[in-house]
C-alpha cells in the first residue's frame, strides 16, 4: 500500500483515523544504528509499524523489528510517545491516519538481516552517516531524541 505523508502542510488532508504504532531505536555493539528502507516511500526508517490485537505495545515493537529486519530484540525502555496532530499520512485505500507512535529502545538479541514486504533494503548505518539518508523528519525526531538519551521520556 502507499503512502503519503504530510509534515506541517497547511494542504494536507483531514484525518479520518488514529490507530497505535511502535517503532524501536536498536543499535549494534560497535553504536550503529538498525534501519530499514521502506517499500512504501522509499524513506529510511527505524523500523516500526501497527499495534495488533492481542499484543502488548512491546510486543508489537518486538514483532515489528523482527518482521521487518529479521533481528530478535528485546525492549529495554520507552524513547517517546508521538501524536503530532500535523503529520497525516495518506494511504491509497483512503485511510488518513494521524501519528500516534511509542518509540522503544531495544537491544538486538540474535538474528540475521532480512528485507521483507516492508523493507527493501535493512541495514546498521554509523551514526555519522544518517545525514546523507531520507529520513522522514519524525522518525529523524525520535533518533535524536534516542541520542540524546533523556532522563524522561518525550511526549506530546
Amino acid at each position: 500500500m502507499a503512502r503519503v505523508d504530510y509534515f506541517h502542510d497547511p494542504n494536507a488532508p483531514k484525518a479520518n483515523s488514529l490507530r497505535p504504532a511502535v517503532s524501536a531505536f536498536v543499535q549494534d555493539n560497535a553504536g550503529r544504528l538498525l534501519m530499514i528502507r521502506r517499500t512504501d516511500n522509499e524513506k529510511y526508517a527505524i523500523p516500526g509499524g501497527q499495534q495488533e490485537a492481542g499484543e502488548t505495545l512491546t510486543q508489537a515493537a518486538a514483532r515489528e523489528v523482527l518482521e521487518e529486519t529479521g533481528i530478535n530484540v528485546e525492549v529495554t525502555g520507552l524513547i517517546g510517545l508521538y501524536s503530532n496532530p500535523a503529520h497525516v499520512i495518506a494511504y491509497d485505500d483512503g485511510e488518513i491516519r494521524q501519528e500516534f507512535s511509542i518509540c522503544f529502545r531495544a537491544r538486538a538479541v540474535s538474528g540475521d538481516l532480512r528485507t521483507s514486504a516492508e523493507s527493501k533494503e535493512v541495514l546498521w548505518v554509523d551514526l555519522d552517516q544518517l545525514g546523507g539518508l531520507d529520513i522522514h523528519p519524525s522518525i529523524r525526531l525520535r533518533i535524536d531524541h534516542a541520542l540524546e538519551k533523556r532522563e524522561h521520556p518525550y511526549f506530546t
